[in-house]
């Protein structure tokens, strides 16, 4: 009788054979990289991944044995295929795609050329059982890349993604006792569950939702109507490929995004929309606003700071949110750049599960203005990847549109981006609500004295440490701070008093760093903006007479300098942004805006726009994916978190404490937590003021330095600037 060599163990029982294990992971990852024309390279990947644990040492480790390397083996024989994609996914498939390493490595070595050699040295078990039960067939990718490396080490990633996803759905399904079926299963999609709408169906909710804009009444409503008719028309008619939409502030641009991007995937058999915004910071109105439009369960808002728990546990519909998560399987998904772009830049398999699901997608980058110049043509290279070979439509959607035609030639030749909006209707005088004013360098006494004078009025700077100093100066009632050193829930709290005041035509005084630029929904009379990039005054400008119920004349948005040095971050955007101001009269013209990322681009220089050589890196042959997953940080990391302790999260320090550290548990405290620089930390620490559990958890003991007004203490920073 034939030896039976299991794959799995159920706390049960059950068990689960090697054979059906591998069966059930390449029919799901051949179905995955179906969608990029890649089935029979997903099903060998599949096939192959797990083939090292028929061996007697992997039957042991079942029953509590010592660990064995059985992810080689399967390498090594696709290997022997000459399919060299499928052998760093089926190296990489636990521990993340190695890098590739050298000849000349050995078996002792993490790379793929060492897994390769421990095979061939006698390194691992004697696994040949295999070939009674399956036989591997080699298959040429339908994709053609020719000497472009970069495309190759894209293409691995993606197939990386559809082995990983597969693996684990396989496994959880028998694990549960096929309570999770597999996709294509009925009724049922790729993470085992239901209750989704078709795109039909969103396109069906946003018409209903949007037929009250109709007839507009008044002219700017009128306008706001024809982008939207604008961004549906196209949506049906273009082919995919890459767009833009360039709306003025209060143009309804959110809401014409997702139109053109339900409609376009309806049309076009898009499975998914994903929305892309720079912080998270401004990302949960926009998740509430989908919701609203198209139903929560249609939504998936995943970024650090979202926690998905009842207060009675968790329910069907909250665990089906939680393995999304992991994979991205539902229609509409609303995340930030962080998330997105460092997942496309990861060897590790959590984070690559979900790649496969951004295939066959609408993409709207909102704020595309902000992709962090250091990362910017990596990001561009990615973007145009996906629109070129895995059936992605790309939409840049911002207020001002950064210059990066000359960057999108280079890695996307064939497709010039096709602008959603009207150009008439975009540049049409009604949505110049402001008026700017450059007054040049104001001391510290004149900025408070004029702040004081206003009813409502909003001050943007530069850093946290100016903030403080500016709130140190406004007198009287309706005062208000917001900075990075006040935890998520508590600027959440400020914003929505702030909304109040506002709303009420109630005094109202707030300074503020750039987290309030990017999207947050504020209408101010006059706004200040301390001197800095040009895209960052215009943002500034759209907390100004937002609704547009005052005149341009009477809101007025004052440019100035303080009497403190700007951080060095600042210098190349302003020094741009001053070449422009010298010489444009209308600095919000699209002329303008042009000019000033065309020059911020010429300053910074091409290597500053791919600061850690990510492109170049894997130009060289080397496919080092290890290292550069570890490089790609689009938020440097040179910052300590630290939790707030206070009535609302009682419990969740009292977890801490006690050792919980769970996924859960971590995005439920990521609403009290303060992320400071390391000298901050280092003297906080000194002082005693900290609790340290261990490295990446902290909690603030000296309660006393946490202020209602202001956030935390501000005496160890020297005014870097923190982007939130």
């Amino acid at each position: 009788m034939k030896d039976l060599f299991y794959a799995h163990i159920s706390e049960d029982g059950r068990k689960q054979t090697v054979l059906e294990h591998l069966e059930g992971t390449a029919r799901l990852a051949s179905e995955f990289a179906e969608v990029f024309g890649e089935a029979q390279l997903g099903q060998l990947v599949g096939l192959a991944h797990d083939i090292g644990k028929y061996t007697p040492g992997f039957q042991k480790r079942l029953n509590g044995g010592p660990k064995v390397d059985h992810l080689s083996a399967g390498a090594f024989e696709v290997m022997k295929l000459q399919q060299f994609p499928a052998a760093f996914c089926v190296a990489g498939h636990h521990g993340g795609i190695p890098d590739g390493g050298a000849r000349e490595d050995h078996g002792g070595q993490s790379t793929l050329m060492g897994r390769l050699a421990k095979v061939q040295s006698g390194g691992v078990e004697d696994y040949a059982a295999f070939k009674e039960e399956l036989e591997l067939t080699g298959v040429l990718p339908r994709q053609s890349f020719g000497n472009d490396l970069p495309a190759v080490c894209f293409f691995i990633r993606m197939l990386f993604s559809c082995l990983v996803d597969a693996d684990y759905l396989d496994t959880e399904r028998f694990m549960n006792g096929n309570i999770l079926k597999a996709k294509g299963d009925s009724n049922l999609n790729g993470s085992g569950w239901s209750n989704s709408a078709d795109m039909e169906e969103l396109d069906r909710r946003l018409q209903k939702y949007v037929s009250g804009w109709f007839p507009p009444r008044n002219e700017l409503n009128g306008l706001r109507w024809k982008i939207l008719e604008s961004c549906i028309e196209k949506g049906e008619k273009e082919e995919p490929g890459l767009f833009s939409l360039t709306v003025p502030t209060g143009g309804g641009k959110t809401v014409a995004s997702l139109a053109f991007a339900i409609r376009h995937a309806k049309v076009h058999g898009k499975k998914r929309v994903i929305y892309v915004i720079p912080y998270t910071s401004i990302i949960e109105q926009t998740a509430d606003m989908f919701r609203n439009i198209l139903g929560a369960e249609n939504v998936l808002e995943h970024h650090s700071g979202v926690s998905y728990k009842d207060e009675g546990g968790v329910s069907e519909e909250t665990l089906r949110k939680i393995k999304a998560t992991e994979n991205w399987d539902m229609p509409v998904i609303v995340t930030t750049a962080v998330q997105f772009f460092e997942s496309l830049y990861s060897n590790m398999p959590s984070k690559c599960r979900k790649l496969h699901n951004i295939a066959d997608s609408v993409i709207v980058f909102d704020e595309a203005q902000m992709l962090p110049v250091p990362y910017l043509r990596p990001c561009v290279h990615a973007i145009s990847q996906l629109i070129e070979k895995y059936n992605v439509s790309a939409v840049l959607c911002t207020a001002t549109q950064p210059a990066l035609e000359n960057i999108f030639k280079k890695y996307l030749p064939d497709h010039s981006a096709i602008e959603l909006c009207p150009e008439g209707i975009r540049k049409n005088d009604i949505f110049r609500r402001v008026t700017f004013r450059n007054v040049g360098k104001l001391t510290w006494e004149e900025l408070g004295k004029t702040l004081n004078e206003q009813r409502q009025v909003l001050c943007i700077v530069n850093s946290r440490k100016n903030a403080n100093q500016i709130f140190q100066m406004l007198e009287g009632e309706g005062i208000f701070h917001l900075s990075t050193l006040m935890y998520p829930e508590h600027r959440r709290r400020i914003l929505s008093e702030i909304r109040e005041r506002l709303k009420a035509g109630e005094v109202c005084k707030v300074v503020s760093t750039s987290l309030i630029e990017a999207g947050v929904d504020v209408d101010f009379p006059a706004v200040f903006r301390e001197e800095a990039g040009l895209d960052s005054i215009l943002q500034a400008a759209g907390r100004c007479n937002r609704e547009g119920k005052r005149s341009n004349a009477e809101s007025v948005v004052t440019i100035f300098r303080t009497e403190s040095r700007p951080p060095q971050l600042f210098a190349i955007p302003i020094g741009a942004a001053r070449s422009v101001l010298m010489h444009r009269e209308d600095i919000a013209s699209e002329e303008a805006i042009h000019e000033y990322f065309t020059e911020l681009l010429n300053l910074k220089g091409e290597d500053a726009q791919d600061k850690k050589q990510i492109l170049k890196r894997m130009e060289s042959g080397d496919f080092p994916f290890k290292s550069i997953a570890e490089d790609f940080k689009l938020i440097e990391n040179d910052v300590k978190t630290i939790y707030i302790p206070g009535e609302k999260n009682k419990c969740l320090i009292s977890r801490l404490r006690n050792g919980e550290r769970s996924r859960e548990l971590f995005r439920e405290l990521a609403q009290y937590g303060v992320s400071v620089y390391s000298q901050h930390y280092d003297t906080l620490r000194e002082a005693g003021d900290l609790e340290i559990l261990d490295d990446e958890v902290v909690i603030l003991v000296n309660e006393n330095l946490y202020s209602e007004e202001t956030g935390l203490s501000l005496e160890a920073d020297f005014g870097k600037a923190l982007f939130v």
